[in-house]
């Protein structure tokens, strides 16, 4: 089984994390995992601490000679802004008034605390940056197994770009030299103005991502369990990056105005190519499990919750009405979150993928692999 861990605050002195369940003799690249931190802190209408922090992973331990051992892997990300300290008192202002659509409301009655910094520091944002690294670490074991995963943007703001089918070599063509990760350059400048106009007026955006996946095998997940369902697992990792508040697979929501006849997939064969399917409205999923097609997925954003134009709510200490405290922020990160929805999806998937093909090592693992589709004549 494959597990991560993470740790740290916003403002603390480094974020950490630990994977664990990760196989022997997979060849790392630290290059690969620093330019995932670079993507996560790119986009237009990023803030002004991505020009603070440049992230950069300090493997600990796990590795020899860059290649894994299988015993858990440790890193840390040191933070430049760290103004928390563990031991002594800070001198950081104690926050009474919690932000609207933050966990600072809830997790102050949680936790029962007054300062809302207790909470805001964990719950923030920054924690993602501990997933793309482990989400590096799961496309490089993809990757081996020519497993690709790209994400692009399809909707921001008022602006959204109609689905189309490309393929991940056709995506990455149509998102070279692109400011916002979206494959309609036309679409591209509209969203851009939205985040300009956004950003003039103090105010934030969300919008919406795609995610795809190429080369994934038939027969990941399992319909014997609720909590084995492959749909379940990728809905419940991408529900846990901050600010998401929706999941779609193939279709999502389309569906549901689709007839069937109209939306179903059919099954076709044909000698020398073998099974076949014309469409995928249902994104590579089949009962909880990977049909062979390519996965296809898309999760909808909120806007930044952190907006220059301070929100109503309430003085926890008075209990009068104030406004919320501002905070250095985004106007939208929508292009961020597809970094982190990748890595989501990666490590979702390289668990489904050890858990079939199961084994200490990568050479045992290619083995199990080989032979099962040799076994399936796929």
């Amino acid at each position: 089984m494959l597990r991560f861990l993470t740790a740290g605050e916003s403002h603390g002195r480094a974020l950490s994390g630990i994977l664990e369940g990760f196989p022997e003799g997979v060849k790392i690249s630290r290059e690969f995992i620093d330019g995932e931190l670079s993507r996560r802190q790119s986009g237009f209408g990023r803030g002004k601490r991505m020009g603070i922090e440049k992230d950069k992973a300090r493997i600990v331990s796990g590795l020899r000679d860059s290649k894994t051992l299988g015993s858990p892997i440790s890193f840390y990300i040191e933070n430049k802004d760290n103004t928390i300290n563990t031991f002594s008192k800070d001198t950081l202002e104690v926050l009474n008034i919690p932000r609207p659509a933050h966990a600072d409301f809830a997790g102050v009655l949680k936790y029962e605390v007054k300062d809302v910094r207790n909470i805001l520091e964990r719950a923030s944002a920054r924690e993602t940056a501990c997933r793309v690294v482990i989400g590096a670490f799961c496309k490089q074991l993809l990757n081996i197994f020519d497993i690709d995963i790209i994400s692009s943007v399809a909707g921001l703001g008022k602006v959204s770009c109609p689905r189309k089918d490309m393929s991940i070599k056709e995506i990455k063509q149509a998102l070279k030299g692109s400011s916002l990760g979206c494959v309609d350059r036309k679409k591209e400048k509209l969203m851009m103005n939205e985040i300009k106009s956004a950003e003039r007026e103090g105010d934030t955006l969300g919008g919406l991502v795609d995610i795809t996946v190429e080369g994934v095998p038939p027969g990941l997940g399992s319909f014997m369990h609720w909590d084995k369902r492959l749909s379940a697992k990728l809905s419940f990792a991408l529900m846990s990056i901050p600010a998401v508040k929706g999941v779609e697979i193939g279709r999502g929501f389309e569906y549901a105005v689709m007839s069937g006849r109209k939306s179903h997939d059919g099954i076709y064969y044909k000698k020398g190519k073998g099974f076949y399917f014309k469409t995928n409205n249902s994104g590579g999923i089949l009962g909880g499990i990977s049909s062979g097609q390519p996965i296809t997925l898309r999760i909808a954003m909120k806007p930044i919750s952190t907006l220059r134009h301070s929100l109503d709510s309430v003085d926890f200490l008075t209990g009068k009405k104030a406004k919320a405290p501002v905070i250095r922020s985004d106007t939208t990160a929508v292009t961020a979150c597809g970094v982190v929805a990748e890595s989501m999806t990666a490590f979702v998937l390289a668990d489904a993928f050890l858990e079939k093909f199961s084994s200490d090592t990568l050479a045992r693992i290619k083995l199990n692999y080989k032979n099962y589709l040799k076994g399936i004549k796929y």
